[in-house]
């Protein structure tokens, strides 16, 4: 039951920072689902108790390849599907805690807090740049398609 709940306030959650920036109406879904999908690796892996920054890589990792195919099939940015489908991960409650310890003259904690905060960010920043490096390769690595070209200077033929 509580799979279930996350999964769709996650789902909302990236539908509703889609919409909030303006993202095409028929991404929106995609957007969601993406979002839904890194929240239920990151619970995944923390109920399998992995340290949440290594959960929040491979949940950032898997957000961004989701995002590259909807991008590549429905012709839009990757990056309408990538930042909706990252809300879910955002450390915000993290560093509302760090902010709150500071107000309170707790800096023990604050500095905890802000620290572990600073650590998932970077996670997300990794787990992005990781899928992208393993999408260039993979372009890389497939063969070619070879298509022949419309106009090329200098290439026209002499009658």
């Amino acid at each position: 039951m509580i799979y279930a709940q996350q999964l769709v306030t996650s789902f909302i959650a990236s539908v509703a920072f889609g919409m909030i920036f303006n993202a095409p109406r028929k991404a929106l879904l995609q957007c969601g689902f993406a979002g839904m999908v890194g929240w239920l690796l990151y619970i995944w892996l923390k109920d399998l108790e992995v340290k949440p920054v290594t959960a929040t890589v491979v949940a950032a990792f898997w957000v961004t390849i989701i995002s590259h195919y909807f991008a590549k099939k429905y012709k839009t940015p990757i990056i309408v599907f990538s930042v909706s489908g990252i809300i879910p991960l955002v450390p915000g409650g993290l560093a509302y805690d760090a902010l709150r310890h500071v107000a309170q003259n707790e800096y023990d904690q604050a500095v905890s807090l802000g620290a572990q905060a600073f650590m998932i960010s970077g996670a997300i920043a990794l787990g992005l740049v990781l899928a992208e490096v393993t999408n260039q390769v993979i372009r890389k690595a497939l063969p070619a398609r070879t298509y022949a070209p419309q106009s090329v200077v200098g290439s026209k033929k002499r009658r």
